[in-house]
Parts: C-alpha cells; sequence; structure tokens
C-alpha cells in the first residue's frame, strides 16, 4: 500500500479522537503565498503554557482485533485496513516538521494483534524520534489498556502528555458496548502515570537531571450519549479521576452513531449541547471549587440544557445572593454567574485601592448582563433582588431583547 493511501485511512480514523480539538482541514494556498494545510492528519492543540501547536493526529494501526459497538475501527466493520512501521510514522513526523506544518505529534491505535504488540511499536516511534532524531517538540501518546506496566513507563519518560481512554462512564455500559475492554485493564494505567508522575515531580525538586515523566500529565476522554448514564454520574467519575488519578484533564466526547448495532441508541445528531454543558461543568469542579453534587443532585441527575452549570446553581440557591462585591471573598466571587477566575482576581486587586463603583464592573471584565441579578456594589443592587427564581429565570432567557432565546444545538463541521 501507498504511504499516502496510508495517511489517508489513519488520518480519517484519528478523527473521532477529541483529546486534540480538531483534525484535518482544506486550505488551498493562494497564488503567490506561502504556506500550506494538509486535509489528513494535521490538528491543534494546546501546550500547558497556552500556546496553539499543531499536531500530526494519526493512528499507528486501524487493523484492531476487538469490536466495540461504537467506534468506527471495530473488526466486524468493512473499512480499508492500514498498518504504520515504526520507522514510517517516524519519518513522517520529522518531514512534516522539516516543512514547518506541525510542531509535534498525536499518536493513538487500534488494537493490533495485542496491547503490548501495538504499545511497543508506539513507544520505539516516540524513542525513535526523541534518541536519534533528537526531536524536540510536542509528542502526545495514547497508552493502550492492557499494555505492560514497564511499556507504560518508557512511554511516560519519552512523551510530553500521556492518556488512556476511559471510554464510557461505568463498567456495566463497558462490559455492554465493549466487552473485550475491563475496567481494570483501563485503570491500572492511569494509577501507574499518576504514581509515576508524582514521584517524577519529587526527584526534579532534589535535582533538576532527574528524568521527566510525562511533564504535560495525563488526560482522557469518555464517550457521551452511547450509554445510558446520567450527567451526575459522570462528573462523579471526572471528580474520582481528578482526585484519585492525578489527571490533568477529562475530555467529553459527544457520542457519533457511525455503526448500526442494537445495542446503541438512535440519535438524529450527535449530543455536542450536553456535551459544550459537560466541559462547562468540568470547568467548575477543576477552577471553581464545585463539588459534582453541588452541581447536580440524584433528584436533578442531569444539567440544564437552558443555562450553563453555574447560573443553575445561583437561580437554585437564591439563599447565597446577592453578593456584595466590595465585601465578598475570592471563593464567593467566583460563585456569582458573569464573574470568572480573571475578573474575581481583578475585584480583589482592584478594591485595595478603592471600593468598586458600578461603572467599573464592566471595566474589570465582569458580564453584567448575568451578574447583575445576583450582586450588589457599596450596598446598591443593580436589579431588584427579591425576585422569585420563576421570575428571574425568564429573565436571564430573555436576555438584552424582548425575544426569547431558545436553546441551540451546537453544530460542528461535517457533523451537521
Amino acid at each position: 500500500m501507498e504511504l499516502q493511501e496510508k495517511i489517508t485511512i489513519l488520518s480519517g480514523a484519528a478523527r473521532y479522537d477529541a483529546s486534540c480539538a480538531s483534525s484535518g482541514c482544506s486550505n488551498d494556498t493562494p497564488r503567490g503565498g506561502m504556506g500550506n494545510t494538509s486535509q489528513g492528519g494535521i490538528c491543534h492543540s494546546w501546550a500547558d503554557d497556552g500556546r496553539c501547536i499543531s499536531l500530526l493526529k494519526i493512528l499507528l494501526s486501524n487493523d484492531c482485533r476487538y469490536d466495540c459497538a461504537y467506534c468506527v475501527n471495530r473488526s466486524s466493520n468493512p473499512v480499508p485496513r492500514a498498518s504504520f512501521t515504526a520507522r514510517e510514522v517516524v519519518d513522517l513526523t520529522m518531514e512534516f516538521y522539516r516543512r514547518n506544518y506541525i510542531e509535534g505529534l498525536f499518536l493513538s491505535s487500534a488494537v493490533n494483534v495485542s496491547p503490548d504488540h501495538t504499545m511497543e511499536a508506539m513507544v520505539q516511534v516516540a524513542e525513535i524520534l526523541r534518541n536519534e532524531e533528537r526531536f524536540g517538540g510536542y509528542i502526545h501518546l495514547k497508552v493502550i489498556p492492557g499494555s505492560s506496566p514497564e511499556l507504560v513507563r518508557r512511554a511516560g519518560l519519552a512523551a510530553d502528555r500521556i492518556s488512556v481512554n476511559i471510554e464510557l462512564p461505568s463498567s456495566e455500559s463497558l462490559k455492554r458496548l465493549a466487552p473485550q475492554k475491563s475496567k481494570e485493564a483501563i485503570l491500572a494505567p492511569m494509577k501507574l502515570i499518576g504514581a509515576e508522575s508524582g514521584m517524577s515531580l519529587v526527584e526534579r525538586r532534589k535535582s533538576r537531571k532527574a528524568p521527566r515523566f510525562a511533564p504535560a500529565g495525563q488526560s482522557t476522554q469518555m464517550i457521551i450519549g452511547a450509554s445510558p448514564e446520567t450527567d451526575l454520574q459522570i462528573l462523579r467519575l471526572s471528580q474520582g479521576l481528578y482526585s484519585r488519578m492525578n489527571l490533568k484533564r477529562v475530555y467529553y466526547s459527544a457520542f457519533v452513531p457511525v455503526n448500526e448495532d442494537n445495542r446503541l441508541p438512535v440519535l438524529a445528531a450527535p449530543p455536542l449541547l450536553r456535551e459544550h454543558r459537560l466541559y462547562q461543568a468540568d470547568w467548575l469542579l477543576r477552577f471553581y471549587g464545585f463539588s459534582a453534587e453541588e452541581i447536580l443532585s440524584d433528584d436533578a441527575p442531569n444539567l440544564d440544557e437552558s443555562f450553563d452549570p453555574k447560573t443553575a446553581w445561583a437561580l437554585r440557591n437564591p439563599g447565597f445572593f446577592p453578593v456584595e462585591v466590595n465585601r465578598a471573598d475570592y471563593a464567593t466571587l467566583l460563585r456569582v454567574p458573569g464573574i470568572g477566575v480573571t475578573s474575581a482576581r481583578r475585584i480583589i486587586a482592584a478594591r485595595r485601592f478603592a471600593p468598586i463603583s458600578p461603572e467599573g464592573m464592566k471595566k474589570i471584565g465582569v458580564v453584567m448582563k448575568r451578574a447583575r441579578y445576583f450582586i450588589t456594589c457599596s450596598g446598591r443592587p443593580f436589579e431588584r433582588v427579591d425576585q422569585q427564581p420563576a421570575r428571574l429565570r425568564q429573565r436571564l432567557l430573555l436576555g438584552d431583547g424582548s425575544e426569547p432565546k431558545l436553546p441551540r444545538q451546537l453544530v460542528l463541521p461535517g457533523l451537521g
């Protein structure tokens, strides 16, 4: 098989992995212009310092021996199959890097032959790039569940970030939709990566020459909407992964129906609005001091599609408001809809010199169309604060105009 044909097959097969935000775009170079993008395999991700970086996003192989109900590469699907050798991936990476197409590599794979066989080839790619090609760019490797601990350690020493896909939110759904995978085989490498990352940080504090282990941390991904778990179950799982596995990030991937299988739900479109709300709730877990049990409850286990999770929480907790912006501490300010991490810090810094005026709130960056219903400024409310939650909900839905803003399903290119 020609190399170009392999690139087409294996970059297309990689686009369902949400750990990288996008994959592939068409952009013809204008006459006399410079630069180009490749339709296959170039995506963008973000480094720890916030830089946007281009990655070659590709599978080592889509020749899978597993038969997961939701996966386009499952063994029973009649799709074209292809596999790279380690040297082919190395040469592609270096060639694209020299042409300034990419700054790094995102490498995943179907389970070809066995987890160890596949993982060994993926680790070889990273080790050849680092040790023989002296490649200093970003490398993200997916760990194949069931791989030996030694291969996971080698992957962490060669790559910047490593990740293990948890796939589905419960072990029951995993047994039903991916019977050849097990919760234990997924969690074991995650625990190992978390422990090795912690030990590496300790050793690096003692000596800057100590080897770095996955310095950009580990992440995971789960599919949303292919199984019946509630948003509360999903957020509790994410909360546990952040606290016990030392994860940097959980990615939520709306279920895209690519197979006909009676174990899967029938959906008109991928649940992208639900995915978006879960990302917002995840942000509250990581940066705003919320717990999953505060965002949702057993009585209301799914996120409100009409409001972001923080506004929905504020509407359920009217006794917490109004918040006086000139006296509230940082954690309290973060609970106000329309006040984010940056604007809360600016409020704390600005009021050291003088009380904040109502006019100063917008300059600080507060989103007043939401915050105005929940705050006072030197005792002065922006709106009547004794409004009933139902009336306040209606006013928030109306926004600035007279027509209600109806919830809108987000659409990604190619998925509409």
